[in-house]
């Protein structure tokens, strides 16, 4: 048990996750008396905000990406273990991975979120995803190997439908990665693809509300509207996708977009990890927490980030998930345990929204800040690339980042249309089949060590 993590008299915390959340409470309990132990199925961290631009060829992946240990050099109480986390038992104060279980003093769950399909299987089976590196290589690779079955295809319909890209959800992701498609299909791939007429090729972004980027300002939902249509992005609002296999992108019973490429960006739940009570998990699969974000009916599991379902005043549906909310529970968390070991009384947590932004293309951005402070253009992009690049974690990350950007902006040419491996919709339903598969048996298997076996094998508190 404890996968050889070494024993220490100090309380052990364990954080699920290395996003944004993981990462920063990680870090500033480095001075801490406590054991940290981060535990994450990848070896790195991933900084999701740009994988839309790995997608579209305009950054290389591993600029988006830190390994994990690095990040943690010379920070002596930090241990990871790479692992998938089957699930959890609050009773013994054990988490159950695939390489074996691990105690805890102190649970923070900082898992994120996972694409929300809204039980619609053909969608969920034939659609890309962008969540991760590997999904967004997968969406790089599949754009670009359609462009050049086009080339060979005769049939005028099918080859219509290789050259469409359909975006769902008109959240800053969907935003982003439409105006980078479009950007792309104006500027960039006609040199590469001179055989093909790119006044065919349609970028649609398809949401089912009446406007895009529901959350923020309706300056910025108009201007970023504006800045789509002008790029030559059609925008169906008040729109649903329904239905879609055989390359038909079905909005009703029987009008349908033609598209080989769908990129479902159009929710999310909460990737809970099973063992928690029902009562604590929301009906978006966010976790219930109080303010100190505190599980409901937990004395020493805590969760924060896109897992938390923080209810407040302002805010009755939850806050919102995004890197600023995760950030600043971090911080506070951390100064928590730290009151909790000192047996001093936590302080509650107050979210201090520092205000959004979304990239629509060069020089086309929009931000809100707070007391209704709204800008857009080359104001709002230029603030956009600063607040990404000091949030990329590694200064050669930062450094590769800004030249691509450079060479971007004054080439608008980048050079990393790779399909570095060639990727299949089997492929994908297959990734899925395993992992879903994996994830039930996980859960239906799942049984942890024996109070008995517990103390024989670790009578000291880690």
């Amino acid at each position: 048990m404890d996968t050889n993590i070494p024993v220490s008299g100090k309380p052990r915390v364990v954080i699920v996750g290395c996003g944004f959340g993981g990462l920063r409470l990680a870090q500033k309990l480095a001075d801490a008396p406590v054991q940290v132990v981060v535990v994450d199925r990848n070896n790195y961290h991933n900084f999701q905000p740009l994988l839309y631009q790995v997608a579209t060829g305009a950054l290389e992946a591993d600029s988006i990406a830190y390994p994990i240990r690095k990040i943690f050099e010379g920070q002596q109480n930090f241990f990871y273990r790479m692992a998938d986390v089957r699930g959890l038992d609050p009773q013994q104060n054990l988490i159950s991975t695939n390489v074996g279980d691990i105690r805890y003093d102190y649970l923070v769950l900082a898992t994120g979120s996972l694409t929300n399909f809204f039980g619609i299987k053909s969608i969920e089976e034939n659609a890309m995803q962008i969540k991760s590196i590997p999904n967004a290589l997968n969406v790089r690779s599949y754009i670009f190997q359609n462009l050049e079955q086009a080339l060979l295809e005769d049939d005028a319909v099918r080859k219509q439908a290789l050259l469409n890209i359909v975006v769902v959800g008109g959240g800053p992701t969907g935003v982003e990665i439409s105006g980078s498609l479009a950007e792309m299909r104006n500027k960039v791939l006609p040199k590469d693809y001179p055989e093909l007429d790119f006044q065919q090729m349609q970028i649609f972004i398809v949401e089912a509300a009446g406007a895009l980027l529901g959350p923020m300002s309706q300056a910025s939902q108009a201007d970023a509207k504006e800045y789509l249509e002008a790029l030559g992005v059609q925008v169906k609002l008040n729109t649903a996708i329904k239905h879609y296999e055989d390359d038909k992108a079905y909005y009703s019973d029987n009008d349908y977009i033609p598209t080989a490429t769908l990129i479902w960006a159009a929710g999310v739940n909460g990737a809970v990890v099973p063992g928690l009570p029902d009562a604590a998990v929301a009906h978006n699969k966010r976790v219930n927490v109080n303010k100190w974000n505190l599980v409901e009916g937990q004395q020493n599991i805590f969760a924060i980030g896109d897992l938390a379902q923080m209810v407040t005043d302002e805010m009755p549906k939850g806050l919102p998930m995004l890197a600023p909310v995760a950030l600043q529970q971090a911080d506070l968390l951390a100064e928590n345990i730290q009151r909790l070991l000192r047996q001093e009384a936590p302080k509650e947590f107050s979210y201090f929204n520092k205000g959004v932004m979304a990239i629509v293309s060069r020089n086309k951005a929009v931000v809100d800040l707070p007391k209704g402070i709204h800008y857009r253009g080359f104001l709002g992009w230029l603030t956009w690339l600063f607040i990404h690049l000091i949030l990329l974690v590694g200064f050669r990350n930062k450094v590769v980042a800004l030249v691509d950007w450079a060479f971007s902006y004054f080439s608008t040419n980048q050079a990393l249309r790779l399909i570095i491996r060639p990727f299949t919709r089997k492929q994908m339903k297959d990734d899925r089949g395993k992992r879903s598969a994996e994830q039930a048996t996980a859960t239906a298997s799942y049984n942890p060590t024996p109070p008995a076996i517990q103390e024989e094998a670790q009578p000291a508190l880690g």
